[in-house]
């Protein structure tokens, strides 16, 4: 059964950074887009970040463009999203995501499995 787990998750103060990581299991990360969606109280789930399958490019959302990046080491299948400057907007659950498409989408329905969700809080 695949899985996808992250970790990394916490509580930060604001100006500080995290790195969240994704392993999978049972399927090898490199034929598979990859991205981070958050998820804030009250809030949709929305795109954060992505790398295609592809040809590995790298998409951000407008409000985390310049302080995440978003990475991946095929031979771990392990993906990591990487955030510094850390606002308190960036409060939310983090989710994983894997879709067997070629390209980035910030649609929830083109993925095929998630992660659990890891919580990151910032504040002072």
């Amino acid at each position: 059964q695949v899985q996808l787990v992250e970790s990394g998750g916490g509580l930060v103060q604001p100006g500080g950074s995290l790195r969240l990581s994704c392993a999978a299991s049972v399927f090898t990360m490199d034929y598979y887009t990859v991205g981070w969606f958050r998820q804030a109280p009250g809030k949709e789930r929305e795109g954060v970040s992505c790398i295609s399958a592809n040809d590995d490019y790298t998409y951000y959302t407008d409000s985390v463009k310049g302080r995440f990046t978003i990475s991946r080491d095929n031979a771990k299948s392990t993906m990591y999203l990487q955030m510094n400057s850390l606002k308190p907007e960036d409060t939310a659950v983090y989710y994983c995501a894997a879709s067997s498409r070629l390209f980035c989408s910030w649609l929830t329905s083109e993925y095929d499995y998630w992660g659990q969700g890891t919580q990151v809080t910032v504040s002072s």
